[in-house]
């Protein structure tokens, strides 16, 4: 099965809207300006011009009002047992996390709730997999999805991530509870609203994050799963890493802007050198607030310096 979009003027769409009007849908979903089910194929237009084709014969559909501009087959899970069937269908709860791999900046944790109805929404809204996606996009879609659907953000600055490491805690186990921590804040938020599952974009296997969160007051199990990849496999997942990302970049330019300097992101040469520069002009204390101590990157710097 494919989908089709097409771009038209409000015009067009006006005329379509008349065309299928006696397969409108009583209620069209946020952001369209109308819905419709034929026998074979389903149409939701968009205030944005976008018009999205799908179902058997959607394709064709989409054909007798001007060329597709995208074909995407519909995405699947991959072959994974412990999946769910039919899992990128359902309305779940997504979880991502950023920043963990860069020296500078704090980690950034979001579960979003991603209902089956709001799944076409997101794509006309340009959601998909973050690492396919620039800075510049990554924060246009974030500023849509934050007033579309419900999420649960949480932001570890480096002080207390290097208080946690000083007591003995492993990253891994800095994200699991961070993730737990985000799909309760969640789950409440939503409430009375149950989603049919939990999608975690694995970093670690099912028995040790549960080991990682055993001391923690309150864990969610309930219909919890864990795939790698799993951006690809729900929206939900792909929205959580967008907006982790977007509050990551957010997070950046303040401590940019504290340092009196862009710091880079990652953890190569280049940022050896920004550390470098932050300890001859703020002190070597000051890299508790601004990086990941424990990271190479520190001893590096120090050597530069």
């Amino acid at each position: 099965m494919e989908n089709a979009v097409l771009t038209l003027p409000i015009s067009k769409i006006n005329e379509m809207k008349v065309h299928y009007q006696s397969f409108l849908k009583p209620s069209p979903p946020a952001g369209a300006l109308f819905a419709a089910k034929g026998p074979t194929y389903s149409i939701t237009a968009y205030k944005s011009g976008k018009v999205l084709f799908q179902g058997q014969s959607g394709v064709q559909e989409a054909a007798k009002w001007g060329p597709a501009e995208q074909k995407t087959k519909k995405i699947s899970a991959p072959s994974n047992k412990s999946l769910p069937q039919h899992i990128e269908e359902m309305s779940i709860i997504g979880t991502d996390e950023v920043g963990t791999g860069d020296y500078f900046g704090p980690i950034t944790v979001v579960a979003a709730y991603v209902s089956n109805d709001q799944l076409n929404l997101l794509k006309e809204l340009g959601v998909k997999d973050s690492k396919h996606l620039t800075d510049e996009t990554i924060v246009k879609i974030a500023k849509d999805l934050i007033h579309t659907i419900p999420y649960s953000l949480l932001t570890l600055p480096n002080e207390k991530y290097n208080a946690k490491q000083q007591q003995g805690w492993t990253q891994g186990k800095i994200k699991a509870v961070l993730h737990n921590q985000a799909i309760i804040h969640l789950r409440k938020k939503i409430s009375p609203v149950t989603p049919e599952c939990v999608l975690i974009d694995q970093f670690a296997e099912e028995k040790v994050y549960y080991r990682h969160i055993s001391g923690e007051k309150a864990i969610y199990r309930e219909n919890v799963y864990f795939s790698t990849k799993a951006e690809g496999i729900h929206l939900a997942v792909a929205a959580a890493s967008i907006i982790a990302r977007y509050a990551f970049i957010k997070a950046m330019d303040q401590l940019s802007q504290e340092a009196g300097f862009t710091l880079p992101k990652g953890a190569g040469a280049k940022v050896d050198q920004a550390a470098a520069r932050l300890i001859r002009s703020k002190g070597e204390s000051s890299l508790d607030h601004f990086t990941k101590k424990h990271f190479a990157n520190t001893q590096k710097a120090k050597k530069l310096v």
